[in-house]
Order: structure tokens, then sequence, then C-alpha cells
């Protein structure tokens, strides 16, 4: 068995959790009070409008919970094909 302390062990569960509420904190934090057009400058040197970000976060989203359905397939066996929709 994997120690406590490894990535993904259960015992981890509740600190990884707070760490990822903090992290959501934070970010909500930098964005309070700012329009979604305003622009600011990437780490890159790019100018982005925070609504260009969010667009990026939302694709980002949604492109990796497509990898988790094979598994979900897998465990409820539903394959996504909804007939009559």
């Amino acid at each position: 068995m994997a120690p406590r302390n490894a990535p993904g062990h259960p015992a981890r569960a509740p600190d990884d959790f707070a760490a990822c509420r903090a992290e959501v904190a934070a970010a909500e934090a930098a964005v309070a009070g700012h329009a979604l057009d305003t622009p600011f400058v990437t780490t890159r040197g790019r100018e982005r409008s925070l609504r260009r970000v969010y667009v990026t976060m939302i694709q980002e989203y949604a492109r990796h919970n497509g990898h988790a359905d094979p598994l979900r397939e897998r465990t409820d066996g539903a394959t996504g094909d909804y007939p009559g929709i």
C-alpha cells in the first residue's frame, strides 16, 4: 500500500481539498471587481482579456472532462449515445 503522504492517497483528501479551495479563493480575489474586457499582460508578454482567460479555461476543462469518459463508461455502462435527443 502507498504511504499516507503519496499523491492520491485518501488520507490526503481533506488537505488536498483545502489547498484547492485556497487556490480558488486566491483566483477569485485576483479578478474581483474587474470587468470581463479588462486587459492584462500574460507571463508570456501577450495582452489578453479576462473573458479570453475564462473561455480558455472552460475549453480546457471540457477537453479534460472527456478524458474521464472511458472510466465512467466502464463504471455505469452509459456510452454517451442518447437516442431520441
